[in-house]
């Protein structure tokens, strides 16, 4: 299982439409997109949950493509550094 990050998302992306953009690559295990909190609307970014070749695929397949007007950037998600483990 690989977990991509997705960026450049246009506002008007809906999670029905970046799912079937992948589905294309294989199954699509997860998503996650960030929302704004009063608007619904989406802030530009997700990660998505595959299984290890359908993610290559989608990846080499859609980095640097054009959706709804925007390019988007698609690459494996990388955790932030600091988060967690022991407390000082």
């Amino acid at each position: 299982m690989i977990t991509l990050s997705v960026r450049g998302l246009p506002r008007s992306a809906t999670e029905e439409s970046v799912t079937a953009l992948f589905t294309e690559y294989g199954l699509v295990r997860s998503l996650k997109m960030a929302k704004d909190l009063f608007s619904g609307d989406c802030k530009g970014f997700a990660t998505i949950e595959m299984e290890g070749h359908e993610a290559r695929a989608a990846m080499a397949a859609l980095d640097g493509s054009e959706f709804g007007g925007s390019l988007i950037r698609v690459g494996p998600d990388r955790p932030k550094k600091g988060r967690g483990g022991k407390r000082r």
